[in-house]
């Protein structure tokens, strides 16, 4: 996939940079760009050592530790910089950006190399930034594209954006929203397979109640149970008068994570596009100045945001399913086993519930850690450097806990198959189609089966957003 800069990106880029030089050449105190950088940062840069002193830039904050980030991370990572580069405040030839363009071109056939997982604070990813621009810039491809060397001010606002905790949040939060979606639709599976009283979902709840989140998760409810037999049993023959809470509210619970997660969204989408760098450069005033526009909160406490509003959702779909393993609640055999399964031998699906309950516990603790609050670093560079955001980490916990809830919902998926299919209602459209995907990875539970062994297919394919979905207001 072609990643290039337009051309008016290369323009504004080469204004930017004559400006920088400009500066450069008449004396100005710029930080990073005539001084040093941290606790150097009142020492001047001798112009006959500008080029070493951007080399020795990079390399020596190239101190990551630890396993290689994410691969798909470390190239969305590129990307972001090379999108920062073209908005043409970075001081950076266009050039440099040709180069980063042509990286990512090339990548496919030469992945981008490791980068140490452990280094970025949420507060300009300087660590992790400097071993991606080795590769990006000093490394030679070949004998076309031979080492470069940077220019005056060009090493620090390569390694000091933040442009690695925004693109693990971007991935991250497309990862959620994912997930949330397929969780509408599985609680879609649950009122099915339980039986449960479909009344709460009727369209006069959108005037009712109107949650922009509450009215797209009623949607998608209504059209995943249109067309099946339960929607269509009027309410004095329905099994439940009053289902649980977990079924009742589930529009509110869905509908709560939907509106908070598009407020974490618009902050992404903000700073996708935002200044991330210390100095800022202003050719309209003619002048560089200091700047903390690398500062991550924003972006911290929208990852927090995130797995606190996701927590509710996972925590009722954990309670659907330990319900729906109970004969006085559903109607059907304990453990949902088979009906030729008698006595005491057969548990059915009921020993799944320990790894459901551990890998859901698991992900709420991931929810309640806050990282966003503020973290202090000390006396580093003098004290200057006093403050850490940690968003890179906020938006990891994210992704583990989105991880987690995948194996919860490949969990809870099989038990509302297994429910329905004892059952023997008749479904919508919609719903037929996701049941029949899940069984493709999952069979029916026979008399004298064990419990699946394994849902690592069934994990992978609700990890890939297919399984679960809906489209154009069709499940």
């Amino acid at each position: 996939m072609a990643i290039v800069p337009s051309a008016d990106s290369y323009e504004r880029m080469r204004v930017n940079r004559a400006f920088a030089e400009k500066l450069a050449d008449r004396g100005d105190v710029v930080y990073g760009l005539s001084t040093g950088v941290g606790v150097r940062k009142k020492t001047a840069v001798d112009r006959k050592h500008m080029v070493q002193f951007q080399e020795r830039m990079v390399l020596e904050h190239a101190t990551g530790q630890g396993k290689a980030m994410d691969p798909v991370v470390v190239r969305a990572s590129a990307v972001c910089l090379l999108n920062s580069i073209c908005a043409g405040r970075t001081n950076i030839r266009p050039a440099i950006a040709r180069r980063l363009s042509e990286r990512l071109c090339d990548a496919e056939s030469r992945p981008l190399r490791p980068v140490p997982k452990y280094g970025t604070t949420g507060m300009g990813d300087v660590t992790p930034l400097a071993h991606l621009s080795r590769d990006l810039v000093y490394l030679a491809t070949d004998a076309t594209h031979p080492e470069m060397d940077l220019a005056a001010g060009e090493a620090l606002p390569l390694i000091a954006q933040s442009s690695v905790a925004t693109a693990q949040a971007a991935i991250a939060l497309h990862e959620a929203i994912a997930l949330l979606k397929q969780m509408n639709v599985l609680a879609a599976l649950d009122v099915e397979a339980y039986a449960a009283n479909p009344a709460p979902y009727c369209v006069r709840a959108e005037a009712l109640r109107p949650y922009a989140g509450h009215k797209l998760a009623l949607g998608t409810l209504q059209a995943c149970l249109k067309g099946g037999e339960l929607y269509s049993t009027p309410n004095e023959k329905q099994r439940h008068l009053q289902s649980p809470l977990t079924f009742r509210t589930v529009a509110g619970v869905l509908g709560a994570a939907y509106d908070a997660l598009a407020f974490c969204e618009q902050q992404v989408g903000i700073e996708l596009n935002a200044h991330q760098q210390n100095p800022m450069s202003l050719m309209e005033d003619d002048k560089m100045i200091t700047s903390g526009h690398f500062d991550m909160q924003a972006i911290a406490q929208a990852m927090d945001f995130a797995r606190l509003a996701l927590a509710p959702c996972l925590t009722t779909q954990v309670e659907r399913s330990v319900k729906m393993l109970q004969a006085r609640d559903t109607g059907l055999p304990d453990g949902l086993a088979h009906p030729d399964d008698h006595g005491a031998m057969g548990h059915g699906l009921s020993e799944i519930l320990w790894p459901l309950q551990a890998m859901g516990t698991e992900a709420r603790l991931l929810a309640v850690q806050m990282v966003s609050a503020e973290v202090g670093s000390g006396g580093m560079a003098e004290g200057v450097e006093d403050r850490l955001t940690m968003a890179g980490l906020a938006a990891e916990r994210l992704r583990k806990f989105v991880d987690l809830a995948h194996r919860c919902l490949a969990i809870s998926t099989t038990i509302s198959c297994q429910a329905i299919d004892l059952r023997g209602c008749r479904l919508s459209d919609g719903l037929a189609r996701v049941h029949g995907r899940v069984r493709e990875h999952v069979a029916v539970m026979g008399a004298g089966d064990p419990p699946p062994a394994s849902l690592e297919t069934l994990v992978d394919a609700l990890v890939g957003g297919k399984l679960l979905c809906v489209r154009e207001g069709k499940c």
